[in-house]
């Protein structure tokens, strides 16, 4: 399981490096305060965010490797690490200062979520899921990224991002929950990779990307990047703790300390949301300037 760990670390930064890189380009790119499907099109052709969508595929297999070795509720949380590597990194792609407030609201998600999630219990069965399970379960986080998708024209930017990267990380999450089962029963025989839940959970991770690529377009990254982190590590463990019986904390103590951990990282997450340390290409109004424009930062 200590190999699965390190893995999962590895991931965890190689995905925030990913996702700053992408950052860049999400907010340069053409097109309305909320993009439509054409916006990876353009993106597809932008060096750059292929060079960080490598990164986070990257990561994402790491991620994937480290979960045929460990639990959901093991490995999810490690990932939480990469919300201190991403706030770095997309300050210092933007010529920017990572200010104390950051870090000290990126350590209180960190600690909220980490605490939260080691409190359920670390079963480690070949997990099962059936197909009438997993197709409720796309469908929900599916109809639940198009809703916001939907109605997020009309939200203010700080707001934008966080319930698009709700969303996108509701999306991630099941997909989480989807390749965990994929990854466990791979071990056993390749072939299940080439299953139903497969293209399953290819559909979630796509959509889920584009909610999240639009939750960046905004500007509040840190913001962005710590919803996602909340987001996708509780529903992938909520989807193991229920569904794949990995199990929930059963004592009246744990519970109480998983509600406080909870807390500690929602509060972290709208500290986040509330800095003032915004992408300076993200315009309020307008959309975000054009690739070769120039934005001087204070």
């Amino acid at each position: 399981m200590l190999w699965s760990v390190l893995i999962a670390v590895a991931g965890a930064f190689t995905l925030a490096l990913g996702s700053a890189l992408q950052e860049r380009d999400a907010v340069r790119a053409p097109g309305k305060k909320v993009a439509r499907a054409g916006f990876l099109l353009h993106l597809l052709r932008q060096p750059r965010w292929l060079i960080g969508s490598g990164a986070a595929v990257l990561g994402a297999c790491l991620h994937l490797v480290a979960l045929s070795g460990a639990p959901l509720t093991i490995i999810q949380p490690i990932g939480v690490t990469g919300l201190l590597f991403a706030i770095v990194l997309s300050t210092l792609f933007n010529h920017q200062r990572v200010s104390a407030w950051q870090v000290t609201a990126g350590v209180a998600v960190m600690a909220g979520l980490v605490g939260l999630l080691w409190l359920f219990p670390h079963g480690a069965e070949t997990p099962v899921m059936r197909v009438g399970t997993a197709l409720t379960l796309a469908g929900a986080a599916l109809g639940l990224g198009l809703a916001v998708y939907l109605t997020a024209h009309w939200t203010p930017s700080g707001a934008r991002a966080l319930l698009l990267a709700l969303a996108g990380g509701a999306a991630m999450g099941t997909t989480s929950g989807l390749a965990r089962v994929i990854a466990a029963n791979t071990v056993g025989d390749w072939t299940d990779l080439f299953g139903w839940l497969t293209p399953l959970a290819v559909l979630t991770a796509v959509f889920g990307a584009l909610l999240m690529q639009n939750a960046y377009r905004t500007g509040h990254f840190a913001a962005a990047y710590a919803t996602l982190l909340i987001t996708d590590p509780v529903v992938g463990v909520g989807i193991g703790a229920l569904l794949l019986g990995e199990g929930v904390p059963e004592t009246t103590a744990a519970q109480a300390a998983a509600a406080g951990f909870a807390a500690l990282a929602i509060a972290g997450t709208i500290a986040l949301a509330r800095t003032r340390h915004r992408n300076p290409e993200a315009l309020e109004a307008g959309g975000p300037v054009r690739s070769g424009a120039r934005t001087r930062t204070r």
